[in-house]
């Protein structure tokens, strides 16, 4: 009889490890069934569980479990920085066949597109350039590499650490803007000075220094990692709703002086001011990559509204935030439910069911190989030619907007959902600043490193 399960984990490129069972070349996991007996976990719908074991799988799912102790913990609060339907706006009236929950999928946001009339979606398409030309036009590049990288930008780092020179640059950038921002400084000890010089220099700083970080959706955590060895940063709290293999977690607790900690729970969920070891401490908030309606949630979860809803929360404060720098990223994931920024895109002509198409287009800016072309491409007279077409395609009786979308060259789709993309955060730039924080939108990395290249910095 076989020692192992007969099935071939095409990812892994071997056989499974398991055990079979008897008179079966395959484990328990692999034995083949009917998929009828199979039926999404209730609890956890990303795994499978044979219906007539539903039941006692209930009462021991690994996430039921998690949950449970999540729950009790004083950082959790469900839902607090989800945001919510009609934000700062009046009720709007919903078509019936709209959803009641606030996920829009990628496919609804398509066929909302797909459903439009010519003429809505050329002047879609009109408010789009006209509101990149008005904001978004003078989003500066500011790609820098600071000193204070430099163990890890000439590879001088513990070589069990790994190392993807794109993925360096765009971190090395990230904390060189926030040290041209004001909100870094290089690590005292990285300068050569002695400990005795040190601690007397941070006492002289005492007002401004920012001894803890925190990294939203921070995955293996090697954001964190380079901030840690190139600015002395103490206190470390890492936030990710996903468990992950490989972190950076063993090498960041070989630091003597460096406390960390890791929170397993979504942003949605996470009330910072409730988190005990971050009570009287400054921290800057970092985030590369977050995706869509997490950026949202990040900004919501740092920055307070003045408001009297929250009033209590503001005066049970006792973490100071002193500087946040988002890398944006899958645009076409936002929600309007969770975005912070609903009056100032609608302040720009855009309804909920505009916010739906324009975040569908931004999934064209990352669908393809653009090359160099971008920095140099006036976005604006790119997209002349739709225009020119207007009257023709209103003119066509059998046109619809599906048929102009597939039509698009792919460099006029890649611009559009550039355009879109900016405009999605300007937008959050302009709700930081009203929140009364000093803040920029810059171009953290050449588009060639990558094309999410914008980096939301504020203090």
């Amino acid at each position: 009889m076989a020692t192992h399960c007969k099935f071939w984990l095409p990812k892994k490129r071997r056989f499974c490890a398991n055990s079979p069972l008897l008179d079966s070349p395959f484990c328990g996991n692999h034995t083949q069934r009917s998929d009828a007996e199979w039926v999404p976990c209730p609890i956890d719908p990303s795994h499978s569980v044979l219906e007539e074991n539903l039941e006692s799988h209930l009462n021991r799912c690994p996430l039921l479990k998690q949950t449970q102790s999540l729950s009790r913990q004083p950082f959790y609060l469900k839902g607090i920085n989800a945001g919510t339907e009609d934000d700062e706006q009046e009720e709007e009236k919903e078509d019936k066949c709209s959803p009641k929950d606030s996920t829009f999928t990628s496919e609804m946001k398509r066929n909302a597109v797909y459903a439009m009339s010519v003429p809505r979606f050329l002047d879609l398409i009109a408010k789009i350039k006209s509101a990149h030309a008005s904001l978004c036009s003078t989003i500066p590049d500011s790609y820098m590499i600071p000193e204070a990288c430099s163990i890890w930008t000439n590879r001088e780092v513990d070589k069990k650490l790994p190392y993807k020179e794109k993925h360096v640059l765009q971190q090395a950038s990230i904390l060189g803007n926030l040290e041209n921002f004001g909100v870094l400084k290089e690590s005292c000890l990285n300068s050569g000075a002695t400990r005795e010089q040190c601690d007397s220099k941070r006492e002289l700083e005492r007002d401004t220094d920012v001894s803890a970080v925190v990294e939203f959706g921070a995955g293996r955590g090697y954001l964190t990692q380079m901030l840690a060895d190139c600015y002395g940063i103490t206190k470390v709290l890492l936030v990710e709703r996903k468990s992950y293999k490989l972190k950076a977690d063993r090498s960041l607790r070989q630091k003597e002086s460096l406390v960390l900690e890791r929170l397993r729970i979504d942003i949605e969920d996470l009330n910072l001011n409730a988190v005990e070891s971050l009570k009287g401490f400054g921290y800057i908030a970092i985030g590369k990559h977050l995706c869509g309606p997490a950026t949202d949630m990040t900004l919501r979860c740092c920055i307070r509204q003045q408001s009297n809803e929250n009033a209590a929360v503001q005066s049970q404060a006792s973490c100071n935030l002193r500087g946040l720098a988002i890398a944006t990223c899958c645009h076409h994931l936002c929600q309007w439910k969770s975005y912070i920024s609903k009056k100032y895109i609608s302040d720009m002509g855009f309804t909920k069911e505009d916010f739906h198409a324009i975040s569908w287009f931004t999934s064209w800016a990352v669908d393809a190989d653009h090359g160099s072309d971008f920095p140099v491409m006036d976005f604006s007279a790119q997209l002349e030619i739709m225009t020119e077409k207007k009257e023709f395609l209103l003119d066509s009786e059998l046109c619809r907007v599906e048929d102009i979308v597939k039509s698009m060259q792919p460099i006029d789709r890649a611009v559009l959902g550039f355009m879109c993309k900016d405009i999605i955060d300007a937008a959050r730039l302009m709700w930081v600043n009203a929140q009364g924080l000093k803040s920029e939108l810059v171009k953290y990395v050449p588009i060639t490193i990558s094309p999410e290249n914008r980096v939301l910095i504020a203090k």
